[in-house]
């Protein structure tokens, strides 16, 4: 291919497209290009994601962790205008397409961002995911562990994974990494995908447990 959806810099032309899609029950019009992930509809794991996590809190920080063209953001900004939703991605073609569709439906508290863009103070009272699995396991470990400690105490994150890309075992990694403070459960199932449910029940930010 000569490049990823998860590539910082896309290498290739942008070509713009326009694509209409149902979004927390409104039917909007969003931009998409080539060079991020599902650029030609929303894809069957976001919207397995999106059928099955629960309305977005009220209000606080959430993060979208590997946010592409922003489907889950948006969602997430318009169930919580009053929310600072973090729209996190590696790719700046995708953080763009992000700022032009928030733009585009009037939602000032989408923020898209690289990593090193989230002020370390922040913590999350949600965290909603589609996670990029096929950057490999090491760097999505890394990805994983780096965020869900962040999560807010008495916090919940969804994260959506196909079961054939290895759903359970993702499962059982997670439910040993993160220790007695977080709990790890299968949430939902739906069109070959898991939704998992991570809860963070001590102080935010404490980092997984040494269970050694």
């Amino acid at each position: 291919m000569g490049q990823h959806y998860f590539s910082a810099a896309p290498s290739s032309p942008e070509h713009l497209r326009t694509i209409r899609v149902t979004l927390d029950g409104r039917d909007v019009e969003l931009t998409t290009a080539n060079g991020v992930f599902s650029p030609d509809r929303l894809d069957k794991g976001t919207e397995v994601l999106l059928s099955n996590a629960p309305e977005a809190p009220p209000g606080g920080d959430f993060l979208d962790m590997g946010c592409g063209w922003g489907a889950i953001s948006l969602t997430l900004a318009m169930q919580a205008p009053h929310a600072r939703i973090w729209a996190l991605d590696v790719n700046e073609r995708a953080l763009d397409l992000v700022r032009r569709n928030a733009e585009r439906l009037g939602l000032d508290n989408v923020f898209p961002v690289t990593a090193d863009e989230i002020p370390s103070d922040v913590t999350f009272r949600t965290i909603r995911s589609n996670p990029p699995i096929r950057i490999g396991k090491p760097a999505l470990h890394e990805l994983l562990e780096t965020w869900i400690p962040r999560l807010d105490r008495t916090s919940d994150g969804y994260f959506v994974v196909q079961k054939n890309l290895g759903s359970d075992s993702l499962q059982r990694w997670m439910d040993a990494t993160f220790g007695d403070d977080f709990s790890t459960r299968r949430h939902a199932t739906a069109k070959g995908f898991r939704v998992l449910k991570v809860r963070h029940h001590g102080d935010p930010r404490t980092g997984p447990v040494d269970v050694a």
